[in-house]
């Protein structure tokens, strides 16, 4: 395990502000030069708008814990670069949420990121940066986007999965990995075959392989980030236990 947290949270309170981001505008050149760079190696990166987590809390209320805060929108050049700056703005948190799929047999599916995405090889679960169409009425929907998400990378539509309304939150910031635990009806096996023919039919796919898990043996320390080092680590411990 790494230094990272592992919560347990029952509801997320989380806020839309229209303020402006303050390492974007200051940053603005070498954020530009960076992107250059970064499309002259991957040319089908694309400059849409994502959300950033400016503020947050979390606290203990009478219905357990909740994680509070307030996204700001950017976009994902200057969100890009203060990543590969190593988060020179320590006030702000890559907060985002993963879709952490369950087979009916018990074995999760990961995915494997294409080549021509900006984490090409990486290995964890359908998972984004959230952005403006996960903000309703203010609020910032983070089950909204794992959903979206997991739509858009795997096929998977939202009435085939089930899930509980708290959420499994790898805690290191400047990352806070929020995972949704989404079971499917079918097992491992056939889930993993039918999104791989889902891949295969779009040349655009954000994922070029989906992955089996069934203990911590089976991933891919080497590709898998950190996060999800830490979440195999803790959910099949857990498991052991129960």
């Amino acid at each position: 395990m790494s230094g990272a947290r592992i919560l347990s949270i029952d509801a997320l309170d989380l806020a839309f502000s229209p303020r402006r981001w303050a390492f974007a505008e200051a940053e603005a050149q070498r954020i530009a030069d960076h992107w250059r760079a970064r499309v002259a190696r991957q040319p089908q990166l694309y400059n849409g708008r994502v959300l950033v987590l400016a503020r947050h809390t979390i606290a203990a209320t009478p219905r357990g814990t909740t994680l509070s805060g307030e996204y700001i929108e950017t976009d994902y050049a200057s969100f890009l670069a203060w990543r590969d700056f190593d988060f020179p703005d320590r006030q702000v948190a890559n907060a985002f949420a993963m879709a952490a799929l369950v087979g009916a047999d018990g074995a999760f599916l990961l995915g494997e990121m294409a080549a021509h995405t900006a984490n090409a090889g990486a290995i964890y679960f359908p998972a984004g940066t959230p952005d403006p169409n996960d903000v309703f009425d203010g609020k910032v929907d983070l089950t909204a986007s794992a959903l979206r998400e997991l739509r858009e990378e795997t096929g998977i539509a939202a009435d085939e999965v089930s899930f509980d309304p708290d959420w499994t939150v790898v805690y290191a910031p400047p990352r806070i990995a929020c995972l949704k635990i989404m079971r499917l009806s079918e097992p491992a096996e056939a889930i993993k075959a039918r999104v791989e023919a889902f891949l295969a039919a779009d040349p655009h796919a954000e994922l070029s392989a989906m992955r089996v898990a069934r203990s911590p043996a089976d991933l891919d320390r080497a590709r898998a980030p950190q996060f999800i080092q830490d979440f195999f680590d803790f959910a099949f411990a857990q498991r052991s236990v129960g």
